[in-house]
């Protein structure tokens, strides 16, 4: 059954967003100032990319009148506790994390720390100051190599193949420990490779399209053929926004699917960007990654029966509007 959206006339208590400044945060915190909620929105605007493109992501948001930023660490305990202690939220939407399969191999403590540690201390929060609501970004990663395809929120997730992946599946065993013993209503998104205007550079779309709009060689792991659900930002915020409603008429557990139940090999991305570009790719073969999983593609029969969720962007229309905004940034 499709939640009513809540209105604004039933939206007495802020809502908070983790991660904020990301590509996904600073669109949903647009959406919520456009539903009219008031928004604290915190980032620690980390280097694990260029911290000027998330300051140029909210930096339209900033004179907004319920648009309060903090710059802050999900983990700096004093920090949060503060931030709790002055404000009652209605939800929170954590999306703060240490993003990437490949990076976490490299640094596996700091992903355990920053995804466990600092969603330990959210939980905690909301458990000492009476949040009730809380939406946990989780991700298509914890289904790892699985037989099953496509992938449903049934299936077995207890073989992480990488640091990422095993944070992300912790994450959900501490939201489900908490709803369990403190009634929190909780709803963690399994969110399926989004893509679209101010994707992160270092995921495969966006690092193809500056590679090819500079003439360069675009790294090719494996043989091309393994595959990723794409799913447009506005149908993931769409997703994001309909939970939100979701959580507000019970008390809820649930692992919900954010995906378009439609794999694209990655041949078929570079021959898309080909066609938006108007040039030929030279590919760099390399060997495929450890920690990669090969095909990615989500069963949303589960977000269409609980959240009435449609993905409305077929992959061309949002490679599209995907293109144009890289052009408009002049990269």
């Amino acid at each position: 059954m499709e939640s009513e959206r809540v209105s604004p006339g039933k939206m007495p208590e802020p809502i908070l967003v983790t991660g904020g400044a990301g590509f996904i945060g600073s669109h949903l915190c647009e959406a919520l100032l456009d539903e009219g909620w008031e928004l604290w929105c915190v980032d620690n605007f980390c280097d694990f990319y260029a911290p000027a493109t998330k300051e140029a992501n909210i930096a339209p948001l900033l004179s907004h009148p319920s648009f309060h930023l903090i710059r802050a660490d999900i983990r700096d305990k004093e920090a949060m506790r503060q931030l709790f202690a002055q404000r009652k939220f209605y939800a929170v939407c954590h999306l703060a994390a240490m993003a990437g399969v490949r990076p976490s191999i490299q640094d596996p403590e700091l992903y355990m720390d920053v995804n466990i540690n600092g969603t330990l201390q959210l939980l905690q929060l909301c458990k000492e100051y009476g949040v009730m609501r809380f939406i946990f970004a989780s991700s298509s990663s914890v289904y790892g190599n699985s037989p099953s395809f496509p992938s449903r929120e049934t299936d077995f997730v207890d073989h992480p193949i990488s640091p990422y992946a095993a944070s992300k599946k912790t994450g959900e065993l501490l939201c489900h420990t908490w709803h369990h013993l403190w009634g929190i209503s909780i709803v963690c998104l399994r969110f399926f490779t989004v893509y679209g205007p101010r994707q992160r550079p270092d995921l495969a779309i966006h690092k193809f399209a500056s590679l090819l709009a500079k003439d360069q060689p675009l790294p090719y792991f494996g043989d091309g053929e393994s595959s990723r659900d794409y799913t447009y930002i506005q149908d993931t915020i769409a997703g994001i926004l309909a939970t939100i409603s979701f959580l507000a008429e019970e008390k809820r557990f649930e692992v919900i699917n954010l995906g378009n139940d439609h794999a694209i090999p990655l041949c078929e991305v570079v021959q898309e960007l080909e066609k938006l570009s108007g040039k030929k790719a030279q590919i760099h073969s390399l060997p495929a990654q450890e920690g990669d999983v090969h095909h990615t593609r989500a069963s949303i029969q589960k977000a269409h029966q609980l959240l009435g969720y449609r993905p409305q962007t077929s992959f061309q229309q949002g490679m599209q509007r995907f293109w144009d905004w890289f052009e408009r940034q002049g990269k």
